[in-house]
C-alpha cells in the first residue's frame, strides 16, 4: 500500500509561490479600487477573496520554508506539520470570509446599489486571468501537499468567483437587474464553505494524530499477529506525523519458547509494515508473554 509522489525542486516550487503571491497581490489592489468606483460588492468580495489568496500563499511560502528545518532537541519530529497547520489557517481564513460575504450578501438584496457594469467586467476578466496564471503555478504543487492544496483552492474559488462577477456584470449592463451582484456573491461564498468544510477535517485529523484514512489500523494489527512467535500485540498506536509520513508503535508479545528469536520477530514485524503499509517509523516494545501488561487496551493506552 506505498504510495508515490512526484516531486518538485524544492528551491523551483518556491518561485512559483512567490510569483503566485506578487501577482495576487497586484490583482487584489485592482479589484478593490474597481469595486469602489464602480459599487459592484460582488467585486469587493471577489477583491477581498483575493486578497485572502495572497495571504495564504504567504503563509503557505512560509510554511514550506519551516517545513524543510530539521529536527532537533526542542522538535524532535521536525517542523514537517508547519505545512498541515498552515492549512487550518487558510481553511478557517476561507470559511470566516465566506460567512462574512453571506452576510454582505444579504444585505445587499434589501438594499440594491447602483453598479457600473463595465468597470466590474474588465477587472473580472483582468482577475480570471491572473487566477488561470496562479493557478498553473500552484496546481502541481497541489497534488503533493495539503498546505499548497488549500492555497490552491482559494485560487480556484477566485476564479470561480470572477467567472460569477463577470456573469454579473454582464446582467446589470443588459438587464439592469442589480440584484445579480447579491446574487453572484452567495454563489461565491456557498462554494467557498463547501470547499472549505470537505477539506479542513482531514487537516484537523492529522493533528489530532488521527490514523491514515487509507490504511486499516485492526488489518495491519491481524497481520502482525499472524508472524509465528508474536503471542498478541496490544497499546497500538498508528497515526501521521506528516501528511505523506505514518508513524506506528506497540509492544509486541512473545509467544512462549520463542524469546530467543524476539529480535528476529521484531524485525519481521517492522519488514511487514514497511513493505505492505508504507510505514517506515515503527517502534517495538518487546514483552515476554509471561510477564505482559496485564488487561491492557489494544489500542493506545
Amino acid at each position: 500500500m506505498s504510495a508515490h509522489h512526484h516531486h518538485v525542486d524544492p528551491d523551483a516550487g518556491d518561485a512559483r509561490v512567490f510569483w503566485a503571491v506578487f501577482v495576487n497581490l497586484a490583482l487584489t489592489v485592482a479589484q478593490i479600487v474597481g469595486g469602489l468606483l464602480s459599487g459592484s460588492l460582488a467585486l469587493i468580495a471577489d477583491a477581498i477573496h483575493n486578497l485572502s489568496d495572497a495571504i495564504s500563499l504567504i503563509i503557505a511560502f512560509i510554511a514550506r520554508k519551516i517545513a524543510r528545518t530539521p529536527a532537533n532537541e526542542t522538535m524532535p519530529f521536525g517542523y514537517g506539520r508547519a505545512e498541515i497547520v498552515a492549512a487550518l489557517v487558510n481553511y478557517t481564513t476561507l470559511i470566516v470570509i465566506g460567512m462574512y460575504l453571506v452576510y454582505e450578501a444579504i444585505f445587499r438584496f434589501f438594499d440594491p446599489q447602483a453598479i457600473d457594469g463595465w468597470v466590474v467586467v474588465i477587472i473580472a476578466g483582468f482577475a480570471l486571468m491572473v487566477d488561470a496564471v496562479t493557478a498553473l503555478l500552484t496546481y502541481t504543487l497541489s497534488k503533493q501537499s495539503m498546505n499548497m492544496r488549500a492555497a490552491f483552492l482559494h485560487n480556484v474559488a477566485d476564479a470561480l468567483g470572477s467567472i460569477g462577477v463577470i456573469i454579473a456584470g454582464i446582467a446589470i449592463l443588459i438587464y439592469d437587474w442589480r440584484l445579480v451582484d447579491p446574487l453572484v456573491t452567495l454563489l461565491i461564498a456557498g462554494y467557498i464553505l463547501w470547499q472549505s468544510f470537505s477539506e479542513i477535517g482531514a487537516v484537523i485529523h492529522i493533528l489530532m494524530l488521527g490514523s491514515p484514512p487509507e490504511l486499516d489500523t485492526l488489518k495491519l494489527i491481524d497481520k502482525i499477529k499472524s508472524i509465528e512467535g508474536v503471542a498478541d500485540m496490544h497499546h497500538v498506536h498508528l497515526w501521521q506525523m506528516q501528511e505523506h509520513t505514518n508513524a506506528f508503535d506497540a509492544h509486541l508479545v512473545i509467544a512462549e519458547g520463542h524469546w530467543t528469536n524476539a529480535d528476529a520477530i521484531k524485525h519481521q514485524a517492522k519488514k511487514l509494515i514497511d513493505q505492505e503499509f508504507a510505514i517506515s517509523h515503527s517502534t517495538f516494545e518487546i514483552e515476554c508473554s509471561n510477564h505482559a501488561c496485564n488487561a491492557p487496551t489494544v489500542i493506545g493506552h
